[in-house]
């Protein structure tokens, strides 16, 4: 039948022919979608005892129409990252019910009943006792099954050939590690930052050390990520008492350098610091990294006696650990620095009074953490960095 787009009239009769409703007059649907890419849509029961959810690549960038090409099969990485992540963390993301490749459509379990992190913190919430431990036992636990410790090579190179995502993996290239160091049409910042923004860009250590991420980013096939973990593609509630954590929008997954995936988390956490910083209110922003690091590394250590390849050795994990450290710090540098002059600002500091100071502190934050990686060894030494006056 070919690929088509999907109105919300079409869904009911979509559910029905993939097998996933019996009744298409007994479903209500409406449109939900929120992020940059994708149309989604909830479908409920008119009695509203059962409910799903329908995404669906477009074949350009959501936010911005047929004006910016983008291919649906990056719709076909995603299904792949929920089959690898079901084998090992099914708790942590949607239940995925059926992926349709011909139209690029995921049909999942609703997740209506839970809010996004991001807009939780926005609205002065915490993130709760368990979600930032959640989010390193997820990284540990995916990474760790889809590298070379924990998955046989023949098999870590069919997923390297299958993951290969040149068109997603060239937007995180050009939009993170580069386009905000260069002039380019998709900047935009406050006119309250002109002067840090010309400097960041003529400030050639800082471009130098940029540009070891790039690259590290561009050849360090270490382990299947999600590829955009953000406080935006998280969704945190409770269900029959007990805290839920999901993880979700894993299009980007890619494999590449572990770090990566932290410290998008990390950075995400400290931009929603310095907007409770700028209204008064600081709460557990500042633990989030400690949290996550230590969740991280205490179930990576957890699975490490499980690795098949023995000849990477005990002695041999700090070490990989530490590299992991050092990188996850330096992107969640280069995370900070677009999400403010470059593309696809974070609301945590658009939506503040006076956006600017916040902004400003976030800004030399994230150059101090790509610039001083090297010695930032600890989670105590980071915390130094953001709360310094």
């Amino acid at each position: 039948m070919g690929y088509r787009i999907l109105e919300p009239a079409d869904v009911p009769a979509y559910l029905n022919e993939r097998g996933h409703w019996p009744d298409p007059s007994d479903i209500q649907v409406r449109e939900v979608s929120d992020g940059n890419m994708n149309r989604v849509f909830l479908a409920r029961s008119t009695d509203g005892t059962r409910s799903l959810a329908v995404k669906q690549a477009l074949p350009w960038v959501r936010v911005a129409g047929p004006s910016w090409p983008m291919s649906p099969e990056r719709a076909d990485a995603e299904a792949r990252a929920y089959e690898q992540v079901a084998k090992v963390a099914p708790d942590k993301i949607p239940a995925i019910l059926g992926y349709d490749p011909e139209n690029y459509a995921l049909v999942m379990e609703d997740m209506s009943d839970l809010e996004v992190l991001r807009t939780l913190l926005n609205e002065g919430a915490s993130y709760g006792p368990h979600t930032s431990a959640r989010i390193g036992e997820f990284v540990a636990q995916l990474t760790f099954a889809t590298s070379d410790f924990g998955m046989a090579s023949a098999d870590r190179k069919a997923l390297l050939a299958a993951s290969v995502s040149p068109e997603l993996c060239k937007i995180t290239e050009d939009v993170v590690l580069s386009e905000p160091y260069i002039e380019h049409e998709h900047n935009h910042w406050h006119e309250g930052l002109d002067d840090l923004a010309t400097e960041f860009r003529a400030d050639s250590r800082l471009r130098t050390e940029v540009a070891d991420l790039r690259h590290t980013f561009m050849t360090s096939a270490q382990a299947l990520l999600h590829g955009d973990l953000h406080t935006g593609s998280v969704m945190v509630g409770e269900r029959e008492g007990a805290p839920v954590v999901r993880v979700f929008d894993p299009e980007f997954s890619f494999v590449g350098p572990i770090g990566y995936d932290l410290g998008l988390y990390w950075a995400n956490a400290l931009v929603s610091a310095e907007r409770a910083r700028a209204l008064g209110s600081l709460t557990d922003h500042a633990d989030q990294l400690v949290l996550s690091w230590q969740a991280f590394d205490t179930e990576f250590r957890r699975l490490w006696p499980t690795r098949i390849d023995t000849f990477f050795d005990d002695a041999y994990l700090d070490r990989f650990l530490h590299r992991i450290w050092t990188e996850a710090v330096g992107y969640a540098g280069t995370e900070i620095i677009r999400r403010i002059i470059g593309f696809a600002h974070l609301t945590d500091l658009t939506t503040l009074p006076d956006q600017v100071p916040a902004s400003r502190r976030a800004l030399l934050i994230g150059r101090e953490l790509i610039v001083r990686r090297g010695e930032l060894t600890t989670p105590n030494d980071v915390r130094t960095v953001v709360e310094a006056p």
